[in-house]
């Protein structure tokens, strides 16, 4: 038994069954046994699953230049004094949440610097990270850029270090000056994030949250009691109606996840002006109570095998589920920000490689690299149609 089943066993013998989503916390973010935490690189060819990321650098160059040209049109007027000097930022921020060891982030930053110096000068690169651990990869990778990047526990550290451990309504009051343009980005992160199961009861018409326990001696699924009241007013439970419930079929199962609606909304309170991101594996709701997906979106993944016995060996195999981006979505604009765009990531990218080919000067070579990165980044069969991108805005 590894440390992490160590815990998660410990746990239950304490306190009996367990919501699925504490053990996904602990299996995945657990300090030096969690799978994230690992030393070795679990993505790429020679970990357990590929990303964006791993296929090359274009990934990262096409954001930086999507992000260039949203920090351009906010760049400070050429005449000081100038009306526009009002609502024009006078610094700019670049935001990342998940940066696991830092490549999307070189990617972009040497972009930036390569491409677009003068928004460069005025750039602070920020990276939301609490892990010491993974802060250390990203120090490694990022150390030509030491001098532009600055590391956050929490979003609330990030507008001031003052506010960490803050109350959400004292954050919520806090503001930074008002002339800095922010993109905030999430790249894989909110998949990442644990989730609650749960499953439909067709005689009693109602969900009930599966927990986990143990059963001689092996993690094993459970009903808990009842669903909690966090749980049962989230924003992405479905409420059936009539016709829905009566065609769920029992057992139907369906994953929630209040910590990634949080994160958003976190996100969105420290949003003065400028732009959110998130790119990830996600549906729709409607989309996640189709019939195909009676079983749900949870799986595991250990060297590019997909699982659904997410319960094995906690701590050694990736865990995620899909992104309801519904809820994602619902939550941003309940924070008053303004949906740009919700497209499959071939769509988003297609749309910066147009605007790219349209200039011609205006990104740098595109080499034969470039196209057969781009093929894999935006083909269906590949990462084009699995990934999903959130645009939001704030305006100043």
């Amino acid at each position: 038994m590894n440390g992490v089943a160590e815990k998660i066993t410990a746990e239950i013998e304490s306190c009996g069954a367990i919501p699925f989503a504490r053990f996904m916390e602990l299996a995945l973010y657990c300090p030096v046994y969690g799978y994230y935490e690992k030393e070795e690189d679990t993505i790429g060819r020679g970990g357990d699953y590929y990303t964006s990321v791993s296929v090359g650098p274009l990934f990262g160059e096409l954001l930086a230049f999507q992000f260039a040209g949203w920090l351009e049109t906010n760049a400070p007027p050429q005449t000081p004094g100038s009306p526009s000097a009002v609502r024009c930022a006078e610094r700019a921020q670049i935001v990342e949440a998940g940066a696991h060891r830092g490549a999307l982030a070189g990617d972009i930053l040497r972009w930036m610097r390569q491409q677009r110096p003068a928004v460069f000068q005025r750039l602070e690169y920020c990276i939301i990270e609490p892990s010491d651990r993974r802060r250390r990869w990203q120090q490694e990778t990022l150390a030509e850029f030491a001098a532009k990047v600055r590391w956050a526990r929490s979003l609330a550290e990030l507008v001031s270090p003052a506010l960490a451990g803050a109350s959400e309504q004292e954050r919520a009051d806090h503001r930074q000056p008002a002339r800095v343009q922010r993109i905030i980005f999430a790249n894989e992160l909110l998949d990442a994030l644990p989730v609650h199961r749960l499953g439909w009861d067709a005689k009693r018409r109602a969900w009930v949250e599966m927990g986990v326990t143990l059963k001689d001696k092996r993690f094993a699924w459970t009903r808990l009691f009842a669903l909690t009241p966090r749980l049962a007013s989230c924003a992405s439970l479905p409420v059936p109606g009539k016709q829905l419930a009566a065609v769920l079929p029992d057992g139907f199962t369906f994953e929630v996840c209040p910590a990634a609606e949080q994160w958003w909304r976190s996100a969105a309170s420290v949003l003065e002006q400028g732009t959110m991101v998130a790119v990830d594996y996600g549906f729709t709701t409607e989309e996640l109570l189709g019939p195909e997906r009676t079983g749900g979106t949870l799986r595991g993944y250990h060297h590019h095998r997909f699982s659904h016995n997410v319960l094995a060996d906690p701590g050694m195999q990736d865990i995620t589920a899909h992104v309801n981006f519904s809820a994602i979505r619902a939550a941003g604009e309940a924070a008053a920000l303004r949906t740009a765009a919700f497209l499959t990531q071939s769509q988003f990218l297609t749309q910066i490689a147009a605007a790219i080919w349209k200039r011609e000067g205006s990104f740098g070579d595109w080499t034969a690299r470039h196209t057969r990165q781009f093929q894999t980044l935006t083909h269906p069969d590949h990462l084009g149609r699995a990934f999903r991108v959130l645009v939001q805005e704030r305006a100043a």
